[in-house]
């Protein structure tokens, strides 16, 4: 009876270590195909494929999650709208066809993750360690070589004294030519070890710099937050303003700070920050986040490597002075990025100066005491590169500010005055078959080709609603998809030159009045302009005499 038990113990002993075998070598094997699919598609996939593909990934799972939960009201958002409004918030466009209250609590974190991951901040960290695990080669190869001098200078094993020889038949050379090409070996290895050492520290400084972006947002978002939830905690005028809106303050800190950072724009109010206007130190607030997040995002970077260089002082050197090998969009060369700064708050004193002289006694800031005013007007101008947030109604501003709010929207975030020729590329530019090129229009051209067929899908509503349907609403409607902003003139019935009853004005964009073929086309603009970077050079082909 003894050995019977004995024996089924050991059956099941060993049954139990072959099935954890087989479970490992199945781990395994996952594992190095995961990998292997990993560095395929990192290696031979093109970048602009693999953003499009996380884009259309992201708005997609966060269509079907929006859909799922749900909303604060009765009435579900249209599958077209909630899957604008995902693509919006993965994009960081901030384009609205519902009311932003619509959404609950669960919907508006959805939304923040949304935002966050599709970031430029965030997706350009990623890029980082996919970039940096096509540099791992050469460091195997580098610690291969190591491992090949090291044995070959390593005492004999005398454990396997056998194994250190070798019987062959060669040919002695002679002393002149053995002296020629030790030489050559060794020069050979001279300029593979320096090469394989410039990779290794590119490599390095490459970890670093994924480091200094991922504290950058960590630091900036955490202290959003608390300020932003400290201000409302202690003011009550703001703390009144979610509690009739029935938001909760950590979700609204958290979702403000994070759209504003990543430039999207969004608000969980439907009046965006209108109902904020007289809380001008929450603007204060926001207005360096606006410009830490993206226009001073490049100047702001490379102080904070300078800054950590005395901990990492190989690497922050590597990073300031080879800017053009590192090949990252927002490490811009020293030039550039010092002249980033008085360039970006030229244009803020620009808007600034006109908006005050022609909007100070408007509608729009009526209700307001001058120092209200003037930290709207900047809060305002500093918003249209390229967050959108706004304190007033768009579409109640002058024609004048309307079309420079245009050109600011249009123009990239990194704009910058340069004196003398400078690529800004990152020294990443490719240069495309003939036929390809040539084939590639210029951003304005697709943005014309854009307005155009809007105007074709909506030109029934521009003929029966002259006033909300303007060439001029259109266009702001999609420069302001383009450069992934925000600001919209809005929808409203008092515009209207025959009065209908059943129109009411709703706080969301001038989209949520479009027609369907209209707001598909819109996406494409937003996933255009989420994308732009990769056709900045498009349309040379084209010469204009």
């Amino acid at each position: 009876m003894m050995n019977s038990a004995s024996f089924t113990g050991n059956k099941l002993h060993r049954l139990c270590t072959c099935s954890s075998f087989k479970l490992e070598c199945l781990g395994r094997s996952i594992c190095f195909l995961a990998s292997s699919f990993y560095r395929f598609v990192i290696l031979r996939f093109n970048t602009f494929l693999v953003q499009l593909c996380y884009f259309l990934c992201l708005s997609f799972q966060g269509f079907w999650v929006l859909k799922a939960l749900k909303p604060r009201t009765p009435l579900r958002p249209r599958n077209l709208d909630l899957f604008f409004t995902s693509v919006s918030a993965a994009t960081v466009s901030s384009m609205s066809t519902v009311e932003m209250e619509v959404f609950s609590n669960n919907q508006l974190l959805i939304l923040t993750l949304l935002m966050f991951v599709g970031g430029e901040i965030f997706t350009s960290m990623v890029e980082l360690q996919l970039w940096r695990s096509k540099l791992k080669k050469p460091l195997i190869a580098e610690n291969q070589v190591n491992s090949v001098s090291n044995n070959s200078s390593a005492p004999p094993d005398p454990r396997n004294p056998f194994g250190q020889f070798e019987l062959r038949v060669v040919t002695v050379p002679s002393m002149s030519n053995s002296t020629l090409e030790t030489d050559e070996v060794q020069s050979q290895i001279e300029g593979r070890t320096k090469s394989l050492s410039s990779e290794s520290l590119k490599y390095h400084s490459i970890k670093f710099l994924g480091f200094v972006v991922m504290g950058y947002l960590v630091v900036v978002h955490v202290l959003g937050v608390t300020l932003v939830s400290a201000y409302i905690a202690l003011v009550s005028s703001a703390r009144d303003v979610l509690k009739q809106k029935g938001l909760k303050l950590f979700t609204f800190s958290l979702f403000t700070t994070v759209s504003t950072l990543a430039s999207c724009g969004f608000v969980p109010t439907n009046e965006n920050m209108i109902v904020f206007s007289k809380n001008s130190g929450l603007l204060l607030i926001i207005i360096p986040q606006v410009l830490l997040g993206n226009t001073l995002f490049p100047s702001c970077l490379r102080f904070s490597i300078w800054t950590l260089g005395k901990f990492k002082k190989v690497e922050s050197n590597y990073l300031l002075i080879s800017t053009r090998e590192i090949g990252f969009l927002h490490l811009l060369p020293s030039l550039h990025s010092t002249l980033l700064v008085p360039t970006v708050l030229g244009f803020i004193l620009i808007q600034f100066t006109l908006f005050c002289s022609m909007e100070w006694n408007s509608e729009g800031l009526n209700g307001l005491n001058s120092y209200q005013k003037i930290i709207g007007a900047l809060f305002q101008s500093v918003n249209s590169r390229h967050t959108g947030e706004t304190i007033v109604d768009i579409s109640t501003l002058s024609p004048a500010i309307l079309v420079l709010v245009v050109v600011m929207m249009y123009l990239p975030p990194y704009t910058s005055f340069l004196p003398i020729k400078e690529i800004c590329n990152g020294g990443r530019k490719r240069r495309r078959g003939k036929i390809v090129e040539n084939l590639i229009f210029s951003q304005l051209s697709y943005l014309a080709i854009f307005i155009i067929l809007i105007c074709i899908t909506e030109r029934k509503k521009m003929k029966d609603d002259p006033l909300n349907f303007t060439v001029l609403n259109i266009v702001i409607e999609v420069i302001s998809a383009y450069g992934n902003v925000g600001f919209t003139a809005g929808y409203s019935c008092e515009r209207l030159l025959k009065p209908d009853s059943s129109c009411q004005s709703k706080w969301f964009g001038f989209s949520g009045k479009w027609s369907d073929e209209g707001k598909i086309i819109l996406i494409f603009v937003m996933f255009f302009g989420r994308l732009k970077k990769f056709n900045m050079d498009g349309g040379r082909a084209w010469k204009l005499l």
